[in-house]
């Protein structure tokens, strides 16, 4: 179909970026057309981020969006880029055979990784108070679960753990380590509170580290030079894009609404021609007049 843009397995990708020396910012997406902004504005990697996705479908970030759900987003987001999909599968929709079952289901609609958490359901977003965690034994359950289900050793298993804030930061490092030994290729310390942090478990963790640079939390703001310099491989901005899309609509809701009309912010929206480049809507056309000069 025209609208898939490839059919080019961006895994191997994502097992390459992981290999090199390199330190890359992971903005999170919510639906194809932000995925395809982040591609164009040359990111190597996109994350479905849990809480940009529940939101864009006006719920919390509570774990109520189901396997179905979550795997629809993915095929559509996956499809239409091609570059990494990381996605957040909170705690991987149940025990070990319901996480066996996620893993295949997300691999076969085209992510690169998944990421599955350490939390008790319904868990919370990892910088509120309140979050249990799962004995870290079942975690590493989960973790062998889901290794095992992978068709490809390229689809990638993110662990995250919330244990900073809600045991301890040696807690935290233990249960990265066993989550480690139990077959995890990325490390997800969750709500770390200081670039020393993040230097602790770089030294420590043998895998690479991923961090969430999340807005209005509990970790500081880090910048990419920061992480970079301490080995962190992957930072993820979660919610960013939808929270600048959700107050540039309200803003441009209010400007309609008091002015009448939108001459006021024509500059500030995307032309109809940028648009169609993005979308490669002469794709279409040009396919759809191909077929009508065809006889049999």
């Amino acid at each position: 179909m025209i609208y898939i843009k490839s059919s080019r397995d961006a895994k191997p990708i994502l097992r390459e970026l992981i290999e090199d020396s390199n330190t890359y910012m992971v903005p999170g997406v919510y639906n194809p057309f932000t995925a395809l902004l982040a591609e164009k504005m040359g990111f190597k990697a996109i994350y479905l981020s849990g809480a940009a996705l529940t939101g864009s479908l006006a719920m919390p970030d509570l774990g109520l969006i189901t396997l179905s759900e979550l795997t629809f987003f993915t095929k559509y987001i996956a499809r239409a880029v091609d570059i990494p999909l990381l996605v957040d599968a909170d705690t991987g929709f149940g025990e070990v055979l319901n996480v066996a079952r996620a893993v295949r289901e997300l691999e076969d609609a085209g992510a690169s990784a998944i990421q599955i958490e350490d939390q008790v359901l319904p868990k919370k977003c990892g910088h509120l108070r309140g979050k249990q965690l799962i004995n870290p034994i079942d975690m590493a359950r989960k973790i062998r679960s889901a290794v095992s289900a992978r068709r490809s050793r390229d689809f990638l298993i993110i662990a995250r753990t919330d244990a900073r804030n809600v045991s301890s930061l040696e807690d935290a490092l233990e249960r990265s380590k066993l989550y480690v030994e139990a077959g995890a290729d990325i490390i997800f310390p969750e709500a770390l509170e200081s670039i020393d942090e993040f230097r602790v478990f770089v030294e420590e963790i043998d895998a690479p580290i991923l961090a969430n640079m999340t807005e209005f939390g509990r970790t500081p703001y880090i910048s990419y030079k920061e992480f970079r310099e301490v080995g962190v491989k992957f930072i993820i901005y979660p919610v960013t894009i939808f929270r600048g899309n959700a107050r540039n609509t309200l803003d441009i809701l209010k400007s309609l609404r008091e002015y009448g009309g939108q001459e006021p912010f024509l500059e500030d929206l995307m032309t109809r021609k940028e648009f169609y480049d993005l979308i490669g809507y002469s794709r279409y056309e040009d396919f759809d007049e191909e077929l009508s000069r065809w006889k049999p």
